[in-house]
C-alpha cells in the first residue's frame, strides 16, 4: 500500500500568512479580545429580546380578557310542534298563447319586473290581420245592403200611400230592411271577432309583478294553451305546509300559529299569519293535509318564493332549559358553548331543540340547571379569557 506524500505549502501562501499574523500582532489584537467583541452585542439583543418578552406576558397579565356569563335554568316557554314549510305567492300567473303561430319575439327573461299591461310577447298576427281586413270588407258589404234597403222601404211606403203597390210589397221590402239590418249586426261582431283575436297576439301582464319563468323562445310554434312564461306577484307571500294527518287536530286546536320571518338584529321573528286556510282532504300518498298561511305583507318583505321556513303550532306553556342563541358557537358539525370552569372557560357539547324566539334555545343536553355559560364565545376562546365578576 503506497503512502501518500504531504505536498509542502506554496511559499506564497506562506508569506501571507507571515504578514497577517504580523499586521494583527502591530495593532495589539489576539484571538481571545476578537471574540470577547463579537459576543458582546449578541448578548445586548438577546437582553432585549428577554425584557420585550417578559414586559408582554406582564400586560397580557393584568389586561385579562372579562366575558359576560349567563346562569342556565329553566323558564316557561310555549309549547307545540315544528315543521318546515315552502314560501308560495299568493298571486301567480302561467300566461298561456291564445292565437296560433310562431313566437315573433319575446320581450322579457326570467327575474325581470314588469308592469300590469307592459307587452311580454308577440305572436305572428299576418293571419289575424287579414282575418280583420276581410272582416272590415264584410261590414262596409251590410252597410250599403243596409242603406239600399232602407232607401226601396221608404220608396214602397209612399207607393203603397199613393196606392200604387200593393201591402204585400210593402211587407217584402220592410222584411229586406230588416234582413239587411241583420247582416249589418252579423259584420259588426265579426269585425269585432276579429279584432280579439289579433289582441291575443300580443301577450300582455295582468298585473305588476315578476318574471319567474320563461318557457318559450323566439320562433317556437304556439299554440292555444301553449304556456309562454310564469308570472308572480311578489306581495303578499303564504307559507305552504303539510300536516301529518295524525297531527291534524293537534295542529286545528293550537292556540297560535307561527311563521318564522326573515332574521333580524334580535336574531329570528316569527310572524302571525293574517290568514290561514285548511284544505278538506288528505293526500293519498304522504297522508299529510295541506295548511296555506297568509303573511302580513310587513313582516314578508325578506322572503322570497320558494324559500323554505318553519311553522310552529303553539299549543300551551312548559318550563324548559333555555339559552341565550347568541352564547351557541358552531364549528362544523360541532355545536358547543363556553361553560365556566374556575377561573376559566372550557368548550362543552351541546344538543338543542326547538328555538323560541326572544327566550332562548331550547338545550336538550349538554348542560344542567346553574352551569354559567359565556354570551360571547369568541372572546371566552381567547388565552385568558375568564368570567366576570358579576355575571348577568
Amino acid at each position: 500500500m503506497k503512502q501518500v506524500q504531504k505536498q509542502p505549502l506554496n511559499p506564497i501562501w506562506k508569506n501571507r500568512q507571515r504578514v497577517r499574523t504580523a499586521t494583527l500582532s502591530s495593532h495589539g489584537y489576539d484571538k481571545g479580545q476578537m471574540m470577547k467583541k463579537l459576543q458582546a452585542p449578541v448578548l445586548q439583543v438577546l437582553a432585549m429580546v428577554l425584557g420585550l418578552a417578559l414586559s408582554a406576558g406582564s400586560a397580557r397579565a393584568v389586561t385579562a380578557v372579562e366575558v359576560p356569563v349567563v346562569q342556565i335554568r329553566a323558564k316557561a316557554v310555549p309549547t307545540g310542534f315544528e315543521l318546515d314549510g315552502v314560501v308560495q305567492p299568493v298571486q301567480q300567473s302561467t300566461l298561456s298563447a291564445q292565437a296560433s303561430g310562431r313566437v315573433a319575439s319575446l320581450l322579457v327573461k326570467a327575474g325581470d319586473r314588469v308592469r300590469a299591461g307592459q307587452l311580454l310577447a308577440t305572436i305572428d298576427d299576418r293571419e289575424t290581420q287579414t282575418g280583420v281586413q276581410r272582416s272590415q270588407a264584410q261590414v262596409a258589404q251590410a252597410e250599403a245592403e243596409l242603406r239600399n234597403a232602407r232607401a226601396n222601404a221608404e220608396r214602397s211606403r209612399e207607393l203603397q200611400a199613393m196606392g200604387f203597390v200593393s201591402k204585400a210589397a210593402l211587407d217584402t221590402a220592410n222584411t229586406q230592411l230588416n234582413a239587411a239590418q241583420a247582416g249589418r249586426d252579423q259584420a259588426a261582431a265579426g269585425s269585432r271577432q276579429s279584432a280579439l283575436a289579433q289582441g291575443f297576439t300580443r301577450v300582455t301582464a295582468p298585473y305588476d309583478g315578476w318574471v319567474l319563468q320563461t318557457l318559450s323562445e323566439a320562433g317556437d310554434l304556439a299554440m292555444p294553451g301553449t304556456p309562454l312564461l310564469m308570472l308572480y306577484a311578489p306581495l303578499p307571500l303564504r307559507a305552504v305546509v303539510q300536516v301529518p294527518a295524525s297531527l291534524g287536530d293537534i295542529a286545528r286546536s293550537a292556540s297560535q300559529v307561527e311563521v318564522q320571518g326573515p332574521a333580524g338584529k334580535a336574531g329570528p321573528q316569527w310572524l302571525v299569519p293574517v290568514a290561514r286556510s285548511v284544505l278538506p282532504s288528505a293526500d293519498p300518498v304522504s297522508q299529510t293535509i295541506e295548511w296555506r298561511l297568509e303573511l302580513p305583507t310587513a313582516g314578508a318583505g325578506g322572503l322570497v318564493p320558494g324559500q323554505q321556513v318553519r311553522v310552529r303550532f303553539v299549543g300551551g306553556a312548559s318550563e324548559r332549559m333555555v339559552l341565550p342563541a347568541s352564547a351557541v358557537v358552531r364549528r362544523g358539525e360541532l355545536t358547543a358553548v363556553y361553560v365556566v370552569a374556575g377561573q376559566g372557560f372550557s368548550l362543552r357539547a351541546v344538543r338543542l331543540g326547538s328555538d323560541h324566539g326572544a327566550a332562548g334555545v331550547e338545550v336538550l343536553a349538554g348542560l344542567s340547571a346553574g352551569d354559567s355559560v359565556a354570551l360571547d364565545p369568541v372572546r371566552a376562546g381567547l388565552s385568558g379569557a375568564r368570567p366576570q365578576t358579576a355575571a348577568r
